[in-house]
């Protein structure tokens, strides 16, 4: 696959960010670009700069993983980063085609009956299963309510990032929305990276590119990150604020599939708003039912 300008923009915008200080080189007075200089680099991994030159221009087919790490080193990166470069350099040459996540659409998967009830069993916080895409494919009663905001609009297609740029609601939901637009971005970079063929994902990605010029200065920053665990602010229309704690859990079952599930501190507010959301929700499916009844 000829992926060499995400690759050449990718290793130019992590040379960017490195100071000769955080290399250990001295800065001089003389620089016209931010960050280290191909030659640094290159001393750095140990290479000529003829070499990592041409590594730079997208050229990483047939690159051995010691050259990669020696890169790697050089540059500073994280783990996902690494991953990352691991990622194009097996597009580059073809090598992902056995491990490339099996190709899925929203529209063409539905959970096996034992994954809904898992989701279904889950009672104190919202749970659910999302592609690398950030589309919603399966939800417990608790997730349907807590993203009723992306289920209200169809345009949003129940893909998170079609609705952090493209909805305006998005902005009440995430108090720290700024922050949310960086991890969305940053989880759909990745997942081009770990599997470029997908069309789909092309396709969100243009759509966004064009409507949002939030999505597209991110974008163009190449910035990677492995999502597991941490914590958010949320806004929600029916119980107000919710600090919770999420992990992510990939599905060995369902390569390419992430479970992520929602919960609070015990005894904090948060919980308690989620109490008030599980009662909100059984009130707008009783009401729902009763609308059915009477229709």
């Amino acid at each position: 696959m000829d992926n060499r300008d995400e690759v050449r923009e990718f290793l130019t915008s992590r040379r960017a960010k490195i100071t000769p200080e955080q290399a250990g080189l001295p800065s001089g007075s003389r620089r016209r670009v931010p960050g280290l200089r191909r030659s640094e680099v290159a001393a750095l991994a140990d290479m000529s700069v003829e070499y990592y030159a041409k590594l730079e221009r997208g050229s990483l087919a047939g690159v051995s993983p010691p050259v990669l790490e020696a890169v790697a080193r050089a540059l500073q990166l994280d783990d996902a980063e690494r991953a990352h470069l691991l990622h194009l350099a097996q597009a580059a040459d073809g090598s992902d085609v056995l491990t490339r996540p099996r190709r899925r659409t929203a529209r063409q998967w539905t959970p096996h009956r034992s994954l809904q009830w898992t989701l279904d069993a889950i009672t104190a916080g919202p749970a659910f299963v999302r592609n690398g895409r950030m589309d919603l494919l399966a939800t417990n009663h608790l997730a349907r309510a807590f993203y009723s905001d992306v289920y209200a609009t169809p345009h949003n297609q129940a893909n998170l990032a079609r609705f952090n740029f493209l909805d305006h609601a998005s902005h009440r939901f995430y108090p720290d929305w700024d922050q949310a637009a960086d991890i969305a971005v940053a989880i759909l970079r990745t997942e081009a990276g770990r599997n470029p063929h997908d069309k789909d994902l092309h396709d969100l990605v243009g759509e966004l590119s064009t409507r949002s010029t939030e999505f597209r200065s991110r974008w163009g920053a190449h910035n990677v990150r492995h999502h597991g665990t941490g914590t958010k602010r949320f806004h929600h229309q029916a119980v107000g604020e919710l600090t919770l704690a999420y992990e992510g859990l990939d599905m060995a079952a369902e390569p390419g599939l992430t479970l992520t599930i929602y919960t609070a501190e015990p005894g904090s507010p948060s919980e308690e708003a989620l109490r008030l959301l599980t009662s909100w929700t059984a009130t707008q499916e009783a009401d729902a039912t009763t609308q059915q009844a009477a229709g």
